[in-house]
């Protein structure tokens, strides 16, 4: 039996960087899902088509192909055979996904490739309804969250340490407008599940949340993940 992970929150709280770390040290798959809607979100993108135009997004997502592989412990991004992994991180494409994911065909095709990959691996995964449509019955959820102002300014560091310029303003504002529809959206909204565990990222450092999970997946599984 595979040991499924769950860990949702709103954009910016740190749930890529937590996961990646926790599927390390617990020996698990990491399945960056947001990296799968990112993908398809740059195909929409380079291909010109509108995100408010439901029809052709659904139609173009049938045709595309989002893969993930791992090599030398470094997942990779594949769409349509290419590696996409140093084009899908900035915030066009970014705000592209969360207005593309809404549509339920394309988010039905990428639920069924991770549900798939969970059924026979033990996995991390991190997105906005991975307890609560992906993977409803995981052994384990976590809801990790954290202020606004927290998660803008990470984000802005984060930006301008690679030397891009922004306004940690439009940063904020941009993060709490995605909270907002990715709440409010019809198909599969960001929500806490009942089940979950609420971890507050604001003032933890990356090391004391993971230890934080690793100790409770520990207490729930009754095994010694990580130690």
């Amino acid at each position: 039996m595979s040991v499924n992970i769950a860990i949702d929150g709103p954009a910016g709280a740190g749930k890529s960087t937590i996961a990646k770390l926790l599927a390390k040290k617990m020996g698990f798959v990491y399945v960056d899902t947001g990296a799968m809607y990112r993908a398809m979100a740059y195909y929409f993108l380079t291909n010109q088509i509108d995100s408010n135009n439901q029809d052709q997004i659904e139609s173009a997502a049938q045709s595309v192909d989002v893969t993930l592989k791992y090599e030398e412990g470094q997942q990779i991004v594949l769409l349509n055979g290419e590696n996409i992994n140093d084009k899908i991180r900035n915030e066009e494409v970014g705000n592209m996904a969360s207005a593309t994911s809404i549509y339920p065909k394309v988010r039905t095709k990428l639920v069924a490739l991770q549900q798939k990959l969970a059924e026979t691996t033990n996995v991390i995964m991190d997105g906005r309804d991975i307890g609560s449509v992906v993977l409803p019955n995981a052994d384990v959820k976590f809801y990790l969250t954290a202020s606004s102002t927290v998660r803008a300014k990470r984000r802005f560091d984060e930006l301008s340490a690679k030397g891009i310029e922004c306004d940690i303003n439009q940063i904020e504002k941009d993060i709490i407008e995605r909270d907002d529809r990715d709440m409010h959206r019809e198909t599969s909204p960001l929500t806490i599940c009942d089940d979950a565990v609420l971890v507050d990222s604001s003032y933890m450092t990356i090391e004391e949340v993971v230890d934080k999970m690793i100790q409770i997946i520990n207490e729930k599984t009754n095994e010694s993940y990580g130690c």
